[in-house]
């Protein structure tokens, strides 16, 4: 560790790194990014000299051999996520792994055989917002009533046949890359697992992936997540959360401003419009930092880390289901 902080190695420069996650290890608390690689030592040094970075490495693998890395974070493309985890904790490495943390159920399981005594987690930087605790937080206490349905939307506009996102055999399309997001929605705020999952796919006619998906997923007592993601519509997302007494909306769930302030409006329903809405600010905050130090905590020891591979399987289980139920084209039932 370096001055008490989490030295992270960054495998490629991809954009998402780049822009969210590497300024998110800056302004943590916990960890500093130390080192990036890519198989182009050029456009690593490039990365480091404007990040602030001080080492560039030309492949992943001297990255991994440097014995003053402590973490790793994984963003490369889909299908490289279980292959450079293994790699990067037998290097012996802790690892926090960008979305989905698997193609399917059975490679994420992969995961499970690895040595505990490193740490591997799913890059889901929501649920360290406090919007999101805040918003849970609320559906705990009661104040919805009985939160009955959760709605949601997540949809970007990208035909980029260049795009990784638009590659079907290393796993683009908008289930995997948000459908994700939508389908941790539900999880997250019933505190359940779903019984059940109904879903109808589009898939684009060039590119084979699904560029729009909508799903049903039945947690049990009557509590239901409906939700559409599209890689081929306008810039949109929102969450309702539905009880029996007000409703809860989240304006910007998942890709909240970085280092911004955000909102959630509570409403009781007793004017329609939303003339009866109420505001509750949540201060700036940048949740790439925040997650950070979820992890960095768990790596020091101070707190358990609160959602590990198995749980990642478990969103692999469920988004597994809905890919089944598409191809049956009727309801898939989750064991």
């Amino acid at each position: 560790m370096e001055n008490g902080k989490i030295r992270w190695g960054i495998v490629s420069t991809a954009r998402i790194g780049r822009e969210k996650v590497i300024p998110g290890i800056q302004r943590s608390r916990t960890g500093v990014a130390a080192a990036i690689a890519s198989r182009n030592i050029q456009v690593a040094e490039d990365a480091a000299g404007a990040l602030g970075i001080g080492k560039a490495y030309g492949s992943y693998e001297d990255l991994l051999a440097d014995p003053d890395i402590d973490a790793i974070y994984n963003p490369l493309p889909n299908h490289l996520h279980v292959p450079m985890t293994i790699m990067a904790v037998e290097a012996g490495k802790h690892v926090l792994c960008e979305k989905p943390i698997a193609l399917n159920t059975n490679e994420a399981k992969q995961l499970l055989n690895l040595p505990k005594d490193k740490l591997v987690a799913e890059g889901f930087m929501v649920r360290a917002h406090p919007q999101w605790i805040t918003a849970r937080d609320i559906v705990r206490s009661g104040d919805l009533g009985e939160l009955r349905s959760i709605q949601t939307f997540f949809s970007y506009f990208n035909n980029d046949p260049m795009n990784i996102r638009n590659m079907d055999d290393i796993g683009g399309g908008a289930l995997l890359d948000i459908g994700c997001y939508t389908m941790l929605t539900g999880r997250y705020f019933f505190e359940a697992e779903p019984e059940r999952v109904v879903s109808m796919i589009d898939r684009d006619p060039e590119f084979g992936t699904d560029r729009t998906t909508s799903a049903m997923l039945d947690f049990g007592s009557g509590r239901q997540l409906n939700f559409t993601v599209s890689t081929q519509m306008v810039p949109y997302q929102r969450i309702q959360l539905v009880g029996t007494k007000k409703r809860l909306e989240m304006l910007i769930p998942f890709n909240a401003p970085q280092g911004e302030p955000t909102v959630l409006r509570l409403d009781d329903g007793s004017t329609l419009g939303d003339a009866t809405i109420k505001t509750l600010a949540i201060g700036p905050c940048d949740q790439y930092a925040e997650l950070v130090d979820v992890f960095g905590r768990a790596i020091s020891g101070e707190t358990p880390l609160p959602y590990g591979v198995e749980d990642a399987i478990q969103n692999m289980k469920v988004l597994d289901a809905i890919l089944a139920s598409a191809r049956k084209e009727g309801w898939v039932t989750l064991g």
